[in-house]
């Protein structure tokens, strides 16, 4: 397998089977995971294994203690970056996305940090929900409806 481009980053993730999915979904891809700190669980944590299953040892994970320690570290250009948000002006199938994208999602009950948001609104982006009766969609599902939308020309779709 190639190493991975594209990356799924999880900004204070709260619900462990959620990572857990998403870091399934990352090993299927070849993707990595990047995990901001503070979690709301332990990466120990039988609920993220288990959601996982047997894939999660091989998931390529990097971890980082703040949104700042990881842009300090990683440096990625700002139009690789994409933001997820049900307040996105844009929809996920607007951009074009970079070969090497960083997929950014926010935890489950607040989302991102206005501080992320304020200074990347051009960058934010969310899923369509034609039905007004849903406040919000599983993270799990959306960060794997995110990544397919992204990676469909690498894909051949």
């Amino acid at each position: 397998m190639s190493e991975p481009c594209m990356k799924m980053v999880l900004v204070t993730p709260e619900i462990p089977y959620n990572t857990g999915a998403i870091g399934r979904t990352c090993v299927a891809l070849n993707l990595e995971l990047i995990l901001i700190k503070p979690y709301g669980f332990s990466l120990d944590e039988k609920s993220v294994r288990r959601a996982g299953t047997d894939y999660w040892k091989h998931v390529r994970l990097a971890e980082y203690d703040s949104w700042e320690s990881f842009l300090s570290d990683r440096r990625p250009p700002r139009d690789h970056l994409y933001f997820f948000e049900e307040h996105g002006t844009q929809t996920l199938y607007d951009p074009e996305y970079q070969p090497d994208a960083y997929l950014v999602f926010g935890c489950e009950s607040k989302g991102l940090p206005a501080a992320i948001l304020d200074e990347m609104p051009d960058r934010l982006f969310s899923l369509p929900m034609l039905d007004t009766r849903v406040r919000s969609l599983n993270l799990a599902n959306v960060a794997t409806a995110v990544v397919y939308q992204a990676m469909r020309t690498q894909l051949g779709g």
